[in-house]
């Protein structure tokens, strides 16, 4: 008996495959960020329990977050089904199938294709095995006590004991081990190959500017070209992370412009973001991305922005204190964002060392409220751009982000906090020089 038992566990073990980190789960919300019509926003395509059925779409954004209209299409069928969303407004569209769709989204000029799967679980493979085993060991139990009753000798009912009781072990630790098993694939999921190795390479990428010298003060679009290095097609299996496909950091060579935004995705490959640069010079770009079935990279780009220079007071971003009210409605390219001084952000030590953690503490206004999955987030950008991080707050309570960082060699750092609250987006601009 027992030899059988630890054969059973050897063999649940062995087969068990490995569970992938973002394989999609049927029963999950997916939230993509997205910097649309110059607003910050989270659109969340909640969990489908049953198809055809209604999908519900949710729009969470700031008060100058606008109205979204939808279209819904089946990539299986081509049938299309249309709606409008706004924050507190969400759309019931109503889908007939699980697999691939396609939610095109608009507003204000743009729009953007979002890909995704319709997920409907079909349950544990391993509930018949654990039912039926009950269910027929309870069966052989009371064959076992009848046959008992009636025959003196009482092995063959020692026997079915003995084969029930084998029913109910393999049941019990099937539901032990039922946490390390191979989950069902949920109808909708993708196929997966068996026969080759997982992972798959690095994107290559190009970033543009539309037009090719954008002028000061004028909008233009910022392109991220996506491609396969050995095949040359374009790249669009991208796994949404920190609730976003990519996130994007437009940066000043001097500092003193700062944008974190989330693109759209346009075309296969393919992502734009509208912007704004208020002063001619050149301007880098960083994108954070991830591949599915690969890690997380970093791309970057740069770009001249034409025109007459602007008198500045100084290049020191902690001293910008241009601001624009989130919550008024804005026309332009730029998604509605607060900036405050630098005063109440503190550094422990107050002179940190390269290779060593350090602690940013920066005191909020208002209360701090989840954005992108956390309550803040900090981007650090080595002086002349060679090297950008980007962390997270760390949970702590209260009134104040805090956030550990370690500078990776001596230097000079441009850095930026940033958290949100119900009013909007509130960055925080500082400076921090390491010294050798």
């Amino acid at each position: 008996m027992i030899r059988l038992l630890c054969l059973v566990g050897l063999l649940v073990v062995a087969l068990a495959s490995p569970a992938a980190a973002h394989d999609v789960k049927a029963g999950a919300d997916l939230r993509i960020a997205q910097t649309i019509a110059g607003a910050e926003l989270t659109l969340v395509i909640k969990a489908t329990t049953r198809v055809p059925g209604p999908l519900r779409v949710e729009v969470l954004g700031f008060p100058s977050a606008p109205a979204l209209d939808l279209r819904l299409r089946s990539v299986t069928d081509g049938r299309v089904v249309q709606g409008t969303a706004a924050p507190g407004r969400p759309a019931q569209l109503r889908v007939e199938e699980t697999g691939p769709h396609e939610l095109t989204v608009g507003s204000g000029g743009e729009s953007a294709v979002i890909p995704f799967r319709v997920l409907v679980d079909r349950g544990s493979g391993w509930e018949f095995l654990i039912y039926g085993g009950l269910f027929v060991a309870g069966l052989l139990l009371v064959g076992g006590l009848l046959t008992g009753a009636f025959n003196r000798r009482g092995r063959s009912a020692f026997v079915v004991t003995a084969v029930a009781a084998t029913g109910v072990a393999v049941a019990a630790l099937i539901v032990i081990l039922e946490p390390w098993l191979p989950a069902r694939s949920p109808d909708g999921a993708e196929p997966r190959p068996t026969d080759s190795a997982i992972g798959r390479p690095y994107v290559q990428g190009a970033v543009t500017t539309v037009p090719a010298r954008p002028a000061a003060g004028e909008e233009f679009v910022a392109r991220v070209e996506l491609f396969d290095g050995a095949t040359g097609r374009p790249v669009d299996d991208l796994t949404v992370h920190h609730e976003a496909m990519a996130h994007v950091v437009v940066t000043s060579e001097d500092g003193r412009y700062f944008r974190h935004v989330h693109p759209l995705r346009t075309a296969p490959g393919r992502l734009e973001v509208r912007l704004r640069a208020d002063r001619p010079g050149r301007y880098l770009t960083h994108v954070e991305l991830e591949r599915t079935d690969s890690g997380g990279q970093l791309l970057t780009g740069a770009f001249t922005v034409t025109g007459p220079a602007e008198p500045t007071a100084s290049s020191d971003p902690a001293k910008s204190t241009a601001s624009s009210d989130p919550a008024e409605p804005t026309a332009s390219a730029e998604p509605a964002t607060k900036d405050a001084a630098a005063g109440p952000v503190t550094v422990t030590p107050a002179v940190p060392q390269a290779g060593r953690p350090a602690t940013v503490e920066v005191a909020t206004s208002g209360t701090p409220r989840p954005w992108l999955g956390m309550a803040g987030h900090l981007i650090v950008r080595a002086e002349h751009g060679e090297f950008l991080g980007h962390v997270h707050e760390m949970g702590t309570p209260g009134s104040r982000l805090r956030f550990t960082f370690s500078f990776p060699a001596p230097g000079r750092y441009f850095a930026w906090a940033q958290y949100a609250t119900d009013r909007g987006i509130t960055t925080v601009p500082f400076t921090v020089e390491v010294p050798r």
